[in-house]
């Protein structure tokens, strides 16, 4: 039988260590996957200290070590802890086979804990900054942190405390909407007809595009240019949009008098084609993963305001130049997501035993100068290295 890792990261002082099988916790729309992870004690190290674990929310804008006015660039937007240690036994919970399976191997001083947080909240993205930004300046994350103290008011000491960055992802919804479809009419003699074959599209795929131009006027057709925008609602003490082209591209097709052209034209919406292109918004990652452009954003309720974060979403763009008739131009809005991972490592998980746990210190991979030059000036919330 194969192994599976779990990540765990200790304190400065060694009191304590978190385990957590996963770091990547979706939301379904109506609910949303428990963080679950077990926290190793050592009371030694703990005496008469309490043992907490957190999870928060946070929308960050601007650096961690600046205020302005008194107000710092953060805001907690959800937040929930428990007392692990002294184990609180009023409401005990319910094992998964994986927390299981580490009590077992790790003792009698270890304590587990879930946390299940609310569909309303946004998921773990980031705006990406430009290249002479020092910090991240906008982003939204999800941090587990167990710390000792005396008491939930004390201050948090930093050698008994550890922090670990997990996300809240979307995947693209098994059945998807009807395929996008838009009409351009200047008169009876001037159309043009614009469909998607599908709702939801998926990073890195190619996106067809199926332009059709009835043209029974005696001007040509002619630049039909096609445009992916991505679109950031920042919902925070206020709404605002804000709208960033990702793609753009000029096609040399024309359409001549009394004719038609039916094309599909293939178009890439990439992150890599848009590495110094200030403001847009990118998947959450953790330290030194790439990333990509942020997944659209899917709420069951668009109609309720309760949703602070940044919200994204797509539409695609088709315009073609018609001589003293003006543009023709439509636009469609479409899913950009990635696709739900198949279900046999979950599965795997039920016939696990402890001897195929491998407990993996949870540090900095080796990457490439490449990727650390891209990496500049985007660190992320302390983790406790």
């Amino acid at each position: 039988m194969s192994s599976v890792s779990v990540f765990k990261k200790r304190t400065e002082d060694g009191s304590l260590i978190v385990h957590l099988g996963k770091r990547d916790f979706v939301d379904f729309v109506d609910s949303v996957e428990p963080v679950d992870g077990v926290v190793l004690v050592d009371p030694d190290h703990v005496k008469d200290q309490r043992v907490y674990v957190s999870i928060t929310g946070v929308f960050r804008y601007g650096r961690q070590d600046m205020d302005v006015i008194g107000m710092p660039f953060r805001r907690d937007i959800y937040i929930a802890h428990v007392q692990l240690y002294p184990q609180m036994s009023d409401h005990p919970l319910q094992l998964t086979h994986l927390q299981q399976l580490l009590l077992n191997k790790l003792g009698p001083n270890a304590f587990p804990f879930t946390f299940t947080m609310p569909p309303n909240l946004p998921c773990s993205v980031m705006l990406q900054p430009g290249p002479n930004d020092k910090d991240k300046m906008c982003c939204v994350d999800f941090q587990v942190t167990a710390f000792c103290a005396k008491s939930l008011q004390d201050d948090m000491r930093k050698k008994s405390s550890v922090c670990l960055l997990v996300r809240k992802v979307q995947f693209a919804p098994i059945a998807p909407g009807p395929p996008p479809a838009a009409n351009f009419m200047v008169d009876k003699s001037l159309s043009m007809n614009v469909t998607l074959p599908s709702q939801t599209f998926y990073h890195g795929e190619s996106i067809p595009v199926n332009v059709h131009i009835d043209n029974q006027t005696k001007k040509i057709v002619k630049n039909i240019t096609i445009t992916v925008e991505q679109i950031a609602n920042v919902v925070l003490y206020s709404h605002d949009k804000y709208v960033k082209t990702v793609l753009s591209e000029i096609f040399p097709d024309t359409v001549e008098p009394n004719s038609t052209l039916s094309r599909t034209f293939n178009v890439t919406p990439l992150r890599a084609n848009n590495r110094s292109h200030r403001g847009i918004v990118l998947d959450g990652r953790i330290k030194h993963e790439d990333t990509n452009l942020a997944s659209s954003t899917i709420i069951k309720d668009p109609g309720k305001k309760e949703t602070l974060g940044i919200l994204v979403s797509y539409q695609l763009k088709v315009k073609a130049s018609a001589p003293r008739s003006g543009d023709l131009a439509v636009m469609l809005p479409f899913l950009l997501m990635h696709p739900a991972p198949k279900e046999q490592e979950a599965q795997s998980l039920t016939t696990l035993e402890s001897k195929n746990i491998v407990l993996e210190e949870f540090g900095r991979k080796a990457i490439s100068r490449a990727e650390l030059e891209d990496e500049e000036g985007e660190d992320e919330p302390n983790e406790g290295d």
